[in-house]
């Protein structure tokens, strides 16, 4: 029998609660977790989840994103994901990151509300970030140079 609305909104408080205690390493160690607590839970279900509550994959694992955050510490949680940045055009960034790691990367852009970014497209490893200008765009590289160095 499939779980109920109320079923998945109970697991997704017990996600919650659990990332509040610390990231979680693996989506299997939060459906451990998750059973152990009562609640039926499956991986494919545990990512629905996490994607659901907004909860972000970092380099430490699954987190809740923190709203005291500032847009540089977003960045600066997934600066070892960066591998280039390079100018394509006067309005268009490339990012290259480690394999895997583009959404992840693209996300924390996304969240980090700095000015001038219009939007993010993100593959494997590619990020294309679109920017409103050519200022825009040296200004972008200026911020995730300072923020991957903190």
């Amino acid at each position: 029998m499939p779980p109920t609305t109320e079923d998945q909104l109970q697991r997704r408080a017990a996600i919650r609660k659990l990332l509040l205690q610390g990231p979680a390493t693996t989506q299997a160690s939060l459906v451990t977790a998750l059973e152990a607590l009562g609640h039926v839970a499956t991986q494919s279900s545990v990512s629905r989840d996490l994607r659901e509550i907004g909860a972000i994959k970092t380099a430490h694992g699954y987190e809740l994103p923190t709203d005291e955050g500032t847009g540089d510490d977003q960045v600066a949680a997934v600066a070892d994901l960066l591998r280039t940045t390079t100018a394509a055009g006067s309005n268009l960034l490339v990012i290259r990151t480690g394999i895997g790691a583009a959404q992840r990367v693209a996300l924390a852009l996304d969240r980090s509300g700095w000015p001038g970014i219009v939007g993010t497209i993100a593959g494997d490893d590619t990020i294309f970030v679109a920017t409103e200008s050519a200022h825009a765009q040296k200004n972008l590289v200026s911020r995730i140079e300072h923020a991957t160095r903190s």
